[in-house]
């Protein structure tokens, strides 16, 4: 396929408002290409080079390409930078200053390989070898061809594509049975992360084959997540007898052990093990394994009270630089929940109970670095609640209680793990997390500062969309207003994105990346909003939402609190004001 092809298709899809269409344009695409090509368009269409777990960036900025940008249209920098700030995107820049070709000649394989060797190049002097070949790059480009091979490099494909509707799109162009088909892809994307070689194999084997992309060390496995529930009664009604562990404020942390190797991924995926080698150094000394996949959450531990931190210190420990004074200062301990492989054994199929007394066994006796969930099995309300005081009165956020029969199932939520957190009982103060969509300018003292309040969305899971819920105007100082403002800025869409469905129009629309944590008063019908709509048209709303903190760094767009959720938390709301 060529280049010039696949970048009419993302135009296209940049352009389109409409889910559906989105759906007709991909699945038409991975229809026209190649087998062997369909890895490359699943990692681009998701704006990367690798899978996120892989942590492959060029690494070159906007100055950086910029310069390749100058070099390849034979124009002065100082020309490349007016443009730069007339456009605000340095792929329009691009395509304006490349010139026309009668007959492109790029292919979707070859750039991609040369966008790989950008990112590959290292060692002294690569900053400006990757330049040069950028350049080198983009002079063979088309003026469209240079649009997205720029925002390629940069991270900024600005699409609003992400796995859930590429995955669907294909479901839909692959067979006449779109729901089963999406199931099966759905299946194998969650054990192993890696979008591109899911396609990959649906291509040249088929369905069936999908089945053959196992648990394994190196690919992390989509994290299991809780349902949510407000009191132990309805826990217990729920699902009978049951476990009960702690649930801690950490980092969610899944490690991978293979001999001595050690990698440790987040929450949404992201390479973390450069971070926290202590963790790293804990897995292969106090585990007894060559192999395992283990879940867990990281906190910061006062090592003279055997206290954990608050989430606010441990946080400090996501740093890039000074790891060695931090991890000396705030040294972390994992406290482990799960066992998804052992030792050439997916423990996924296998009960929690088996899980948990699996992972007992292997942890070495008086590891400080390494510690079980505290946890009990627990079979009536009444003793689910003296666990939870307890937990709380630790400090901890509350408890999560486990079907005693389930299995670990990768990527979903549901009920056979909940959790039951303090903030649940009472009034509505529990955090919401909600996806930003786009925000307004402001007035009187918000007008110098470029913005004023943030529109957030929850995701639906049955649409593949993000649907309005508030809009946000606490909670930051101003320091952190232009901060935000500056990263939404990077990802501005001229026109509202198609899969977010909102009925309120934001001065800027941005496409659905960060998400946020918000505390709100209570949950009211709205005619404004789009979330959980009612048969009258009214959506649910969250009255006078503040930010909590900053970026929730952790979660990904589609890891925000869902609609059927925000249902769930609105009737118990309900419940509560027709008790009172």
């Amino acid at each position: 396929m060529r280049f010039h092809e696949f970048a009419g298709y993302l135009q296209s899809l940049e352009s389109t408002s409409s889910r559906t269409q989105m759906y007709r344009l991909l699945g038409e695409l991975f229809n026209r290409a190649s087998a062997a090509e369909t890895e490359a368009l699943a990692y681009m269409c998701e704006g990367r080079l690798l899978p996120a777990f892989a942590g492959v960036e060029t690494g070159m900025g906007e100055r950086s390409v910029a310069a390749s940008i100058a070099a390849a249209a034979r124009r002065k920098a100082e020309v490349i930078d007016k443009a730069s700030d007339q456009l605000g995107d340095l792929g329009l820049v691009a395509e304006k200053f490349m010139r026309p070709l009668k007959r492109p000649s790029l292919t979707v394989t070859g750039v991609y390989n040369q966008l790989l060797e950008v990112a590959r190049t290292s060692g002294p002097g690569s900053a400006v070898e990757k330049q040069r070949r950028l350049a080198a790059l983009l002079a063979r480009a088309s003026p469209l061809e240079a649009r997205y091979i720029v925002r390629l490099t940069l991270g900024r494909l600005r699409l609003g594509v992400a796995a859930p509707t590429i995955i669907e799109a294909v479901a839909r162009a692959a067979t006449d049975d779109p729901k089963a088909a999406r199931h099966i892809i759905e299946r194998a994307y969650n054990i192993c992360s890696d979008l591109g070689l899911v396609l990959r194999t649906l291509a040249e084997k088929g369905l069936p084959a999908l089945e053959s992309i196992k648990v394994r060390p190196g690919s992390p496995v989509r994290p299991m997540l809780a349902e949510r529930l407000r009191s132990a009664a309805e826990i217990i009604h729920k699902i009978g007898r049951c476990g009960v562990e702690a649930k801690l404020d950490g980092f969610r942390c899944q490690v991978h052990l293979k001999g001595e190797m050690v990698e440790i991924y987040s929450r949404n995926l992201e390479r973390m093990t450069p971070m926290f080698p202590d963790i790293a150094a804990a897995a292969r000394e106090d585990f007894d394994a060559r192999s395992a996949i283990i879940d867990g959450e990281a906190l910061a531990v006062n090592e003279e009270t055997g206290e954990y931190y608050p989430f606010q210190v441990t946080v400090q420990r996501k740093r890039k630089h000074e790891i060695e004074r931090l991890a000396a200062e705030f040294p972390l301990r994992l406290v482990v929940f799960d066992l998804l492989y052992a030792d050439g054994k997916d423990l996924t199929r296998h009960s929690y109970v088996a899980r948990r007394a699996e992972l007992k066994r292997r942890i070495k006796r008086n590891s400080r670095r390494l510690q079980l969930a505290e946890g009990e099995t627990v079979a009536t309300a009444e003793e689910v609640q003296i666990f939870f005081d307890r937990e709380v009165s630790l400090g901890h956020e509350g408890i999560i209680a486990k079907r005693l029969d389930s299995a670990y199932e990768p990527g979903a939520r549901n009920y056979n793990w909940i959790k039951l957190k303090r903030a649940y009982r009472g009034e509505l103060n529990d955090t919401v997390d909600v996806v930003i969509i786009g925000y307004l300018r402001g007035r009187g003292a918000r007008a110098r500062l470029g913005i004023g309040s943030l529109v957030g969305a929850v995701y639906d899971g049955k649409t593949d969309s993000f649907k309005s819920i508030c809009k946000i105007g606490s909670g930051l100082s101003d320091e952190n207003w232009v901060r935000i403002r500056k990263l939404l800025d990077a990802e501005q869409s001229a026109d509202k994105p198609a899969r977010v469905d909102s009925r309120l129009v934001p001065d800027v629309w941005v496409n659905p990346r960060y998400v946020v944590s918000v505390l709100a008063d209570e949950i009211t019908r709205s005619p404004v909003h789009t979330a959980a709509q009612d048969t009258t048209g009214r959506g649910l709303a969250l009255r006078f939402p503040r930010v909590v903190g900053f970026i929730r760094e952790d979660k990904s767009p589609e890891d925000a609190t869902t609609t059927a959720e925000i249902t769930k938390m609105y009737r118990q709301q309900r419940k509560r004001e027709v008790s009172s």
